[in-house]
């Protein structure tokens, strides 16, 4: 019993003057206090924002091959139903932004080509039909100016008119039946349709020996 009252006098018993007098010296008064811990969150709001962290989703640098924006070559894809209707054929897209219901954007890494087709009409029928097939420049090439396309491109088809731009179309057709991405292939192939077209010629076939050799080439070359 005599333990228990002591242990019992000893659990409430007052801490001492002296202590609680020297824990508030080291503390220092409440405005001190009070300004230790304002400057203790704002070191550990600086470290959280210094600490490294995960790629922004604003950053210029594209998942698509690496490429900033500043690389790409931005295609704006107008349309106005039976009015203004501008369109991707094929092509690689490597970035695309929706501006509105009527317009988007769409973005081409370098060396990629792509068939951008323009079509307009009024209440008398069709104005302009136009087909371009370009391949997107790196920055230091040259490249020609084309309407809707920033900067502009290496023009390896460029045709106006309904019955030449449905040829077209179907000369890109027959690539695809043959298996074959029309974007992967011989750029060469779409000058010679350019240029057999525009006098009003037909244009060879594309082959599946003609795209091996244009691999080859594109292995080999430096």
């Amino acid at each position: 019993m005599v333990v228990k009252l002591i242990l019992q006098s000893i659990n409430l018993a007052p801490m001492p003057q002296s202590t609680l007098e020297n824990a508030d010296a080291l503390a220092g008064p409440p405005s001190a206090r009070r300004r230790r811990s304002a400057a203790g969150s704002l070191e550990r709001t600086i470290a959280a924002a210094a600490a490294p962290r995960g790629r922004s989703t604003n950053s210029l640098t594209t998942d698509a091959g690496g490429c900033s924006m500043s690389d790409l070559t931005h295609v704006e894809l107008v349309w106005f139903k039976r009015r203004i209707e501008n369109w991707i054929r094929f092509g690689h897209i490597a970035e695309e932004k929706v501006v509105d219901c009527n317009r988007r954007i769409v973005s081409f890494a370098p060396g990629s080509i792509f068939a951008f087709v323009r079509w307009a009409s009024n209440d008398y029928g069709t104005v302009a039909s136009r087909i371009d097939i370009l391949r997107a420049v790196a920055q230091g090439e040259r490249y020609s100016t084309v309407p809707y396309v920033r900067p502009g491109g290496q023009i390896l088809l460029r045709l106006s008119g309904w019955p030449k731009v449905e040829k077209v179309l179907q000369a890109i057709d027959a690539v695809e039946a043959l298996g074959i991405d029309p974007a992967d292939a011989a750029p060469e192939y779409w000058h010679h349709v350019h240029n057999r077209l525009s006098v009003n010629e037909a244009p060879r076939r594309y082959t599946h020996t003609r795209h091996q050799a244009w691999l080859q080439r594109r292995r080999i070359a430096p």
